[in-house]
């Protein structure tokens, strides 16, 4: 992934003492390097970078409470928590888990689109659109339909890999992203009719009932914690026999949970029970993999469901 967002605290010495400090943690020497931090603070107390790190190097050491403290420091500085402080709060267990936060999903993807499809190819062995398209053919076959679509909306949209799967298959597509510097690349591939800089149900909320033939979210699922909200608005849009096909990361236990790799992951069931509750049909749930983490397949899920 990229490398992390720097907040400058407009104090060039707290600046410089943070440097300092992440050389000691990237060498190990965490005590050092929260002296180093706690100085930064002092000089100027709003620093949330320097907050941020404080609580990575507290939970690190095992000092959960001092680490949740500095979490919430650091997303009070920064309102827009574009660290995601909110997330180690949830991982730590000291808050419920909730939406993600929109200024982190921004921050990190804007850095990431330079080298986002390298890295979910080449590092990840990023499967998730084939994933999609073969099981999208599947349904299709199954219930003897042309697995074609003139109005296609990819959710998540990323720099088009997705819509490149089905390129073929859909007449016009949407993209809709977070990222301005992911939909930069989206452009330039010259897959899209339209782009839109949205979250995903406030996307789809923007269009009308009933224009769309098919709803697409490769790996994007996994930055939403509640999907009644987006599959509420895909059923709204899908036209009476609609579709939507998306991945998710899964867990054999219950509900929601934050993974350990900062993504949801819905367990199979919570997903039945989320297309019941917005009148999806399913068509298809199947256990597959849509990328690896340190060298190993994530547990994940392809989803297919049907507007009645």
């Amino acid at each position: 992934m990229p490398a992390r967002i720097f907040l400058s605290s407009g104090d060039l010495i707290a600046d410089r003492r943070y440097d300092f400090a992440r050389d000691l943690q990237l060498r190990g020497d965490l005590p050092a390097a929260a002296d180093l931090l706690q100085q930064a603070i002092e000089l100027a107390p709003n620093f949330a970078s320097a907050w941020f790190t404080l609580g990575e190097i507290r939970r690190q050491l095992g000092e959960r409470d001092a680490a949740i403290e500095a979490f919430r420091q650091a997303r009070h500085a920064d309102p827009a928590d574009r660290h995601g402080a909110a997330l180690r709060l949830m991982e730590l267990g000291a808050e419920p888990v909730s939406a993600m936060p929109a200024g982190y999903v921004q921050s990190l993807f804007d850095q990431y689109a330079p080298r986002f499809e390298s890295a979910l190819l080449n590092d990840l062995r990023y499967r998730g659109p084939s994933l999609l398209f073969k099981a999208v053919i599947g349904v299709r076959n199954a219930a003897r339909k042309p697995a074609f679509f003139k109005r296609g909306i990819d959710l998540g949209c990323g720099t088009g890999l997705g819509a490149a799967a089905f390129a073929n298959n859909v007449d016009r597509f949407i993209g809709i992203d977070l990222s301005a510097g992911m939909l930069e690349k989206a452009r330039a591939s010259g897959l899209y009719a339209e782009l839109e800089v949205a979250d995903m149900a406030a996307g789809l909320a923007s269009k009308p009932d009933a224009s769309a033939d098919f709803v697409l979210a490769a790996d994007a699922m996994v930055y939403v914690a509640d999907l009644a909200p987006v599959l509420g608005q895909a059923h709204r849009v899908l036209a009476p026999g609609g579709l939507i096909a998306f991945t998710t990361e899964t867990h054999p236990g219950e509900g929601v949970i934050l993974g350990n790799g900062l993504r949801y992951a819905h367990a199979a069931a919570h997903v039945r029970e989320a297309l019941a509750a917005a009148n999806l049909k399913l068509a298809l749930l199947q256990e597959a993999s849509p990328r690896d983490e340190g060298n190993a397949p994530v547990p994940g899920l392809v989803v297919v469901a049907t507007r009645s």
